[in-house]
């Protein structure tokens, strides 16, 4: 595993300096979070320079890099991907960034039928220095905000989410019952009187300088309390303690400004790219 160069975000970087280290984040997040590693335990194949996922909600396609490869010979790889799935009567979904090459993917997935969803910036910061920016801000008035490793917990969370989206997220539960019994994740559940207001997890990707933060959902009426804030001081002090250098989150566009604030930098984007089957899509 590469080490990477400290990343301060004091104020007194500079431009350069900035974006310097911009380019050597994104070389370590490819390098190291990319293709296998952003699979988890889930059963998988390999179909050239793609890693093909099956997870229970639906297919995941990911890769480090597409080697070179355009034209009707990348066209092909992508249809596979999208037919593979489609026999199984699955959706699935082509993860893609910003910096990817070649530059014309998006377009050949959306001529192979692929939908894109919300974008969201990759967003880098040293866990030990966010920890240090975020002390004190770890406790919200009124909400208990605590590491859970409870089958109950983690459907309660799946309900809170699937009210947050409007949407069915029971599957949640599942998946993070399979993160805590990997031992790589923790899991937060924040609660005002007895209920589920907010959750967020920490995945510390094994063999890596990094910890992903995930979730951080929150019920609209307990927004701008401060919840969020807390759950990223929260685990940003839980990866330094357990020796995970660098934060990592895909942030949304709400996300991504308090992020920022917080000395998080920007690196690329990543798109999404969804197929659904029409057996599927009729159904839904």
């Amino acid at each position: 595993m590469r080490r990477v160069a400290s990343a301060c975000h004091s104020p007194c970087v500079t431009d350069e300096t900035r974006t310097e280290l911009t380019a050597v984040l994104l070389a370590a997040y490819d390098e190291q979070l990319r293709g296998a590693r952003e699979t988890d335990e889930a059963p998988r194949s390999l179909d050239g320079p793609v890693v093909r996922v099956e997870y229970p909600s639906r297919g995941f396609v990911s890769y480090r890099s597409l080697d070179g490869l355009d034209g009707p010979e990348l066209d092909a790889l992508i249809a596979r991907q999208r037919d593979y799935f489609a026999a199984k009567g699955q959706a699935v979904e082509w993860k893609t960034r910003g910096h990817d090459l070649p530059a014309d993917l998006p377009q050949r997935l959306l001529a192979a039928g692929f939908v894109p969803e919300e974008q969201e910036t990759v967003l880098i910061a040293e866990s030990a220095i966010t920890a240090s920016r975020l002390s004190g801000r770890e406790l919200v008035d009124g909400v208990t905000i605590r590491r859970t490793t409870v089958q109950a917990d983690f459907e309660r969370i799946a309900a809170m989410e699937s009210t947050v989206w409007g949407e069915d997220w029971s599957w949640l539960a599942g998946d993070l019952a399979g993160r805590q019994a990997s031992g790589q994740a923790d899991i937060y559940v924040a609660e005002a009187d007895g209920r589920v207001v907010s959750a967020a997890w920490a995945v510390h990707q094994a063999g890596t300088d990094f910890t992903g933060l995930w979730g951080g959902s929150t019920l609209t009426e307990w927004r701008g309390r401060g919840i969020y804030k807390a759950l990223v001081a929260i685990r940003a002090a839980r990866a330094a303690e357990r020796g995970h250098r660098y934060l990592q989150v895909d942030a949304s566009d709400d996300s991504s400004p308090i992020l920022q604030r917080l000395g998080f930098l920007p690196v690329t984007t990543t798109t999404p790219y969804v197929f659904t089957p029409a057996s599927r899509s009729g159904s839904q």
